[in-house]
């Protein structure tokens, strides 16, 4: 750089009006500085301060000293101390922010742990407990406290699957539609009802982990209830599981959502009603609907038809 600089002046030596002896060598001072660091770029200032005062400052070729050439270079040497510090305070400060980047880099690689090591903690708590409470309910007596302990062992399960989906802590969703077509072969399995035909209709719909915990228990004690009710003594039955988007909502996260499950059954009993219902099933969906903001109906069409309507905004979560 020192060499071109002074190359480049010297052939423009004669083109160039007396009081520009360092127009080619700032250039080469801020480039070395910023490429090559501070010492190169006090060296290359050093020297091209002595090739401008010996051939380009009046008394040209010599080292005399006028008040001309002096306050020539003290101009040149201001400005390269400016130039040469600015550059080094801009490389300290881009040396500190990769440091901050590290650490920040670093601090949320051992948060994303350490929040994975709690989920998988978690839902193994959940998954010891079911497992107590399904062996519990096969050592009592009692028809129906083993029935009772079978029920909550299944929710607590299910819970303990939903945490085991939201591993990922960037992602902290799930897609109600995948899940729902899986939902149905599950509990149809553990309930031995394996002549019942099971159907999902879906949008895709990605919930928060605030919802996803109770919409997935709402899911599986409709569908429970289609299994056990709608499709009672082992006849070969249909279950339809619908999720689908309404009109009436500024924003896409706001539009109402439409959970629909039906079956082909007896319909549910006159008369009967979700709030004054004794069933644990029915009180835990009206509650949970209640919790999440939505409305919980009932109603018969050839069948059984549990419907809630909800929105995924967060704040209806809370």
């Amino acid at each position: 750089m020192l060499a071109l600089s002074f190359a480049v002046r010297y052939l423009l030596d004669d083109r160039l009006p007396v009081g520009f002896p360092y127009l080619t060598f700032f250039p080469a001072v801020i480039i070395t500085s910023f490429f090559a660091g501070v010492l190169p770029g006090i060296a290359v200032a050093f020297v091209a301060g002595l090739f401008s005062w010996y051939f380009f400052i009046p008394p040209f070729d010599s080292f005399a000293l006028t008040g001309g050439s002096t306050l020539a270079l003290s101009f040149y040497v201001f400005i390269v101390a400016v130039d040469i510090l600015l550059i080094h305070w801009m490389q300290l400060a881009l040396d500190r922010l990769e440091i901050e980047k590290e650490s920040a880099a670093r601090h949320a690689d051992e948060r994303d742990l350490l929040f994975r090591e709690l989920q998988h903690r978690v839902s193994n708590n959940l998954a010891v407990v079911s497992s107590l409470l399904n062996a519990q309910s096969r050592g009592t007596d009692s028809s129906e406290a083993s029935s009772v302990l079978q029920q909550a062992s299944a929710r607590i399960a299910l819970i303990s699957k939903i945490q085991r989906e939201l591993h990922d802590p960037g992602r902290q969703s799930l897609d109600l539609g995948p899940y729902l077509t899986q939902l149905g072969p599950d509990l149809l399995e553990a309930s031995g009802m394996t002549d019942i035909r099971y159907e999902v209709d879906a949008e895709a719909v990605e919930v928060s982990a605030e919802l996803a915990v109770p919409l997935g228990l709402i899911a599986t004690e409709l569908i429970s209830n289609s299994i056990e009710h709608g499709c009672a003594d082992g006849r070969a039955g249909r279950i339809v599981v619908e999720l689908r988007r309404e009109s009436g909502g500024a924003e896409k996260r706001e539009t109402p959502l439409c959970l629909t499950v039906s079956d082909d059954g007896p319909g549910w009993p006159e008369g009967f009603s979700v709030s004054s219902s004794r069933n644990l099933g029915m009180r835990i969906v009206a509650s949970l609907a209640e919790q999440i903001g939505g409305v919980f109906e009932i109603s018969n069409a050839g069948g059984a038809v549990s419907t809630l309507r909800f929105v995924t905004r967060g704040d209806l979560a809370d």
